[in-house]
């Protein structure tokens, strides 16, 4: 496997809930990291905390790890190296992924517990 880096992203985010008939709100787009997720069910939105009003279906004090690498397609197990570590120590976990690489979604109390845990098993904190 490539090296086995890990990188904090900076700010706090919250998780969104919205009607799958509902706009995106264009506040999410000033956020330095957004995922937009949209299925026959539901608009789920990931921004940061500070960008939109939150309501009932919102869940605030989530950090994100990213894979600090572009992971090729063939590439097996780094998703479940990681979730495998975090579950051991009753971490729960969203999991996020784009073309380049994935994102791990945690509650922010948990962090610094996860970033040892992730250390102990050969990842670096970038």
């Amino acid at each position: 496997m490539i090296g086995k880096y890990l990188e904090v992203l900076k700010c706090e985010f919250t998780i969104h809930r919205y009607d799958v008939s509902d706009n995106i709100p264009n506040d999410v787009y000033n956020s330095k990291f957004y995922w937009i997720g949209k299925t026959d069910e539901e608009l789920s939105i990931v921004c940061e905390s500070n960008l939109l009003s939150n309501k009932n279906d919102s869940v605030g004090n989530w950090s994100i790890i990213k894979i600090a690498a572009k992971l090729d397609f063939s590439l097996v197990g780094i998703l479940a190296e990681i979730s495998n570590a975090l579950k051991d120590s009753g971490i729960s976990i969203v999991a996020l992924s784009t073309y380049n690489t994935d994102y791990i979604m945690l509650n922010t109390d948990k962090l610094n517990k996860a970033k040892t845990d992730l250390q102990n098993i050969g990842y670096e904190f970038i």
